[in-house]
């Protein structure tokens, strides 16, 4: 009997050592990971709150209340944080008027309102972050060149001055652009521009160009030693000045030499 009792006892101990090997279980759990969480989240929270408000009243008419897009504007849903701190951090958002390309122009926000209405954008799905200064640190001006001219000069011209596209876009001139927003641009690819994630262009790539990019528009260690520049826009401007202000000066002077021959004195 008395070994039929223990017999009967043993699920019993087994099912409380399992219950307290649970309850040991999620107490750790809650020791580490919700305690992180709670410090995190409030300041998160309030960031998108504050997000949505700024994009109820400057982005949902074209973009959607809920960012799912419309007629006026794309899906904003999985585009991340990196794409709004580029578009709104340099003008572009929110657009003056519908075009082929929306052009650059004076911030419409201040930088912790940007950071806001990206929070909240983020929240509507996965996409890119916003970069940290580690990895838009300069790199290597060489490589870059390199990497320039292979993947970004047919549009951006080989100095980063722009040019023309079809259709009434363009790619813009790369001046005074700062490096965060270079790789944000990089990275998202926006309005016309091919994106290039981590996985075809790694980081250390990205921090070479901007390193090329920094250094071929800055004349004060790029200077024009050639004299006049045109802006660095290659033959076509080149070519013209050569024939209005050339050809016009040898004109010029063939006019002054002829009329002071002695057969224009007669």
């Amino acid at each position: 009997m008395e070994k039929l009792s223990a017999r009967r006892r043993h699920p019993l101990a087994a099912l409380v050592a399992l219950l307290i090997a649970l309850a040991a279980a999620g107490g750790l759990y809650a020791a580490f990971a919700p305690t992180q969480q709670a410090q995190a989240n409030p300041a998160q929270s309030l960031a998108i709150d504050q997000g949505k408000g700024l994009y109820d009243v400057g982005c949902a008419s074209c973009h959607g209340t809920s960012g799912q897009g419309s007629h006026n504007g794309p899906s904003l849903v999985g585009v991340g944080a990196a794409a709004v701190d580029f578009q709104v951090g340099t003008g572009r958002m929110p657009a003056q008027q519908p075009g082929a390309q929306v052009p650059k122009k004076r911030p419409v926000y201040t930088q912790p309102q940007i950071d806001q209405l990206a929070a909240y954008v983020a929240s509507l799905g996965p996409g890119p972050a916003i970069p940290n200064p580690s990895q838009y640190a300069p790199g290597d001006v060489a490589s870059g060149g390199q990497l320039f001219r292979t993947n970004c000069a047919q549009c951006h011209n080989f100095a980063g001055a722009g040019g023309a596209l079809s259709e009434g876009k363009f790619a813009p001139e790369l001046r005074n652009v700062s490096p965060k927003h270079i790789y944000e641009a990089m990275l998202t690819g926006p309005q016309n521009m091919p994106s290039f994630p981590d996985t075809t262009m790694p980081e250390p790539q990205k921090r070479d160009i901007i390193a090329f990019v920094t250094h071929v528009t800055n004349p004060s260690s790029n200077p024009s030693y050639g004299g006049l520049s045109l802006g660095s826009l290659g033959p076509v401007p080149e070519g013209l000045f050569g024939w209005i202000f050339g050809l016009g000066v040898l004109v010029a002077a063939s006019i002054w030499i002829a009329a002071r021959t002695a057969k224009a004195r007669k």
